[in-house]
């Protein structure tokens, strides 16, 4: 199927995919503040503005940065309809992401992120990951959760808590760099995040809040600085794309 019989079929993928996203971000949205408003407001807490507004700026200046970092950082692998998709579901870094990069470096699906083939292999990806998820919260926590606590060692679970994210971040990190193919990427990257996670923040600690958003600016800005000069050529961007 040629480029110009599937071009109407994705123009009509982002059209769907913007309208029910944008909709269905305002209403979680409404919801979810909505409660909580409802609450300061009318529910006799006694809760003044001004209390809101502090409240409000000191959860921004612990969080404000990833407002920013996220969607820069999801955007490329993610693309349009998974970000979505992933801002509505949450457990962004440490389910939906690996399961979108697992996707698209399997042998059979084997795309490049930030193309529309691997934009499609994101959002089924996380839709298996969102049924899968379901299905074991149903399973593990709501049938079997009580139990399954009351049987695991007390060491066990405290072993799982301190080393389950950090395993999985670096997992998603292994499969990023493989299917980028593209050393020099990754070592920009990791040379920055040692630089500022063991040197510029134990010199600045107040630029803690700002890690993860210095450590991305400074990769971008480096991997554009010391990207190849020979550029892919036509054929082999297209065979990316549909």
């Amino acid at each position: 199927m040629s480029n110009l019989t599937e071009a109407p079929g994705l123009a009509a993928f982002d059209r769907t995919t913007a309208r029910w996203g944008r909709l269905t971000m305002i209403i979680v949205l409404v919801l979810t503040v909505g409660g909580p408003l409802y609450l300061a407001l009318f529910g006799g807490l006694n809760i003044s503005t001004g209390e809101l507004l502090v409240a409000f700026l000191a959860v921004a200046s612990a969080y404000g940065v990833f407002w920013f970092v996220e969607p820069i950082t999801y955007y490329p692998v993610l693309g349009q309809a998974g970000m979505y998709q992933a801002f509505l579901i949450g457990n962004i870094s440490n389910k939906l992401l690996p399961a979108a990069i697992g996707a698209q470096s399997h042998p059979r699906v084997n795309v490049m992120p930030g193309t529309r083939k691997g934009e499609l292999a994101a959002t089924m990806a996380i839709c298996g990951a969102v049924v899968v998820h379901i299905t074991s919260l149903l399973l593990f926590v709501g049938i079997l959760g009580t139990w399954i606590v009351s049987v695991v060692p007390t060491p066990i679970v405290d072993v799982a808590k301190l080393y389950i994210l950090p395993a999985i971040l670096g997992a998603v990190m292994v499969q990023i760099s493989m299917s980028l193919r593209k050393p020099r990427i990754t070592i920009i990257a990791v040379a920055a995040a040692v630089f500022v996670t063991f040197g510029l923040l134990l010199v600045l600690p107040v630029l803690s809040p700002a890690g993860t958003f210095i450590v991305v600016v400074i990769t971008v800005v480096l991997a554009w600085i010391l990207r190849g000069r020979t550029e892919e050529s036509a054929s082999d961007i297209e065979g990316n794309r549909l």
